[in-house]
């Protein structure tokens, strides 16, 4: 499966990514790697890869319309099938939503419907809350929505900051978010009804639930 990844900063999960492709056995390799920032550290990851790079600076355009014509032609031009938010941080429009519907995924890191939105680690620690997490979901107009293709649950520990949290949280982004791509690639992810139903088998499942170990490995 031909994979375009947009980022806007680090790229952490886009690195995740390279790696999982780079396994012989991975159903999926990634075509182009979109960015609408041109500092984004992110894009050197995919240089240092050998994948192709375009960077679309949103602040050079008056419409959002004609940036995401922009995007949407350079991955149609790629010939991408799956689109992988990875840190991009803008919120599309319903038109482009509609021309990607489930074929855009976006991994937050919260396990939804918690803490949609921003300063998610922050949150969670003043909501006193025992179990965080993350969620990869297929992308909806409305922000941080969508049907959930596979979570991962960390714990928060008396001591965390927002910081130690996110670190904890990221470590489990960047082996959920293969995962859930390897999942769609094989074919085993279906959407019924706003709902996904994995598929292991010919059966349903009611899906997988990664928990990281709490010692490290």
């Amino acid at each position: 499966m031909k994979l375009g990844v947009l980022i806007s900063g680090r790229g952490s999960n886009l690195k995740s990514l390279i790696d999982a492709c780079a396994q012989p056995d991975f159903p999926a390799e990634i075509v182009c790697v979109l960015s609408n920032n041109p500092d984004a550290a992110g894009l050197a990851h995919a240089a240092r890869a050998g994948i192709p790079t375009q960077v679309f600076n949103h602040k050079d355009f008056a419409r959002r319309e004609t940036f995401e014509a922009l995007l949407d032609e350079a991955l149609r031009a790629a010939g991408v099938e799956l689109v992988c938010n990875a840190g991009f941080m803008r919120i599309l429009t319903d038109g482009f939503v509609a021309k990607w519907h489930n074929r855009q995924i976006n991994i937050h890191p919260s396990l939804l419907p918690s803490f949609k939105g921003l300063h998610v680690h922050q949150r969670t620690l003043e909501a006193g809350v025992r179990i965080s997490g993350c969620t990869v979901h297929y992308v909806r107009p409305e922000m941080d929505e969508g049907p959930i293709i596979a979570q991962a649950a960390v714990p928060v520990l008396p001591d965390d900051t927002p910081e130690t949290l996110s670190a904890r949280v990221l470590e489990a982004e960047h082996k959920l978010y293969p995962m859930a791509v390897r999942l769609i690639a094989e074919g085993k992810v279906r959407v019924v009804n706003e709902r996904v139903a994995l598929n292991f088998n010919g059966s349903d499942a009611a899906g997988p639930l990664f928990v990281p170990p709490l010692a490290s490995e």
